[in-house]
Formats: structure tokens, sequence, C-alpha cells
């Protein structure tokens, strides 16, 4: 069976993980069980890579192929982005975007709600003193 990873591309993670600081004796990696469609092989393998960088905590969950070895190589280049995320500066904006969505999705709270529907309750009756009185 041929690798699913060329050497060329393991070299080139290799060197920047070195470049980032990051070492296989800080990264926790676990092989679990992967989620969503894929049936009895999904339910049986388990090649969802959960890789933890324990210096700053950042954790990824990797299940993009069918093959562990790809997912794990896939596992360490999504680390290296988010750790030079971080080091740019670039993960405060994603994480204030999902932040942002998270808050727009949040169901309404029940005073809210109260408040919207006695302002509605105002407006009608402002517009109903609009209309001419014979009107009825």
């Amino acid at each position: 069976m041929q690798h699913p990873v060329t050497s060329d591309k393991l070299g080139e993670l290799d060197r920047r993980m070195a470049a980032l600081g990051i070492q296989e004796a800080d990264l926790l990696e676990k092989f679990v069980r992967g989620s969503g469609a894929g049936g009895q092989k999904i339910n049986k393998t388990n090649n969802c890579v959960f890789l933890k960088h324990l210096p700053t905590g950042v954790c990824i969950k990797c299940q993009i192929d069918r093959s562990r070895e790809l997912n794990r190589f896939l596992a360490r280049r999504e680390l290296c982005d988010q750790l030079e995320a971080i080091r740019e500066g670039r993960a405060i904006a994603k994480t204030q975007a999902i932040e942002k969505m998270r808050r727009q999705k949040r169901p309404r709270s029940r005073r809210s709600k109260q408040r919207s529907v006695a302002d509605k309750r105002i407006l009608s009756r402002k517009k109903s003193m609009r209309r001419s009185p014979g009107d009825d």
C-alpha cells in the first residue's frame, strides 16, 4: 500500500513545526471514533485524530479522510496554522466572529420578547390614531 502523504510534504511539515517550536513530546495524540456519515466503517475504526499542544492548550480534531495517517498529517498542519494565527493576532478576530455568530443564534430572553411586543403595541396605537374617523 502506498503512503498517503509524500516525504516532501512530511519534510516541509517537520521544518514548519521546528520553526514554530513545536516538538512531538509536547503533543498529546489520541485516536478516537469519528462521527457523521460513514455507516459501519465509521463505527468500527478509530481514524479521527485528536491532537493537543500541551504548552498552549490548543486542541485539534481531524477526521477529513478515512486514512488515519493522512488525518495525523492534516491535524499537525492545522495545529501549525492555529499557532501561526495566534502569534499574528488573527485568532482573536476569528474567535470574536465565532462568538458574534453564537450571540446572534442564541434565543432571545423572555424580557427581550416582552419589550418587543410592548413596542409593537405602542406603534399599533400610534397608527390607529392616524386613521380617519370614518374608517371603522
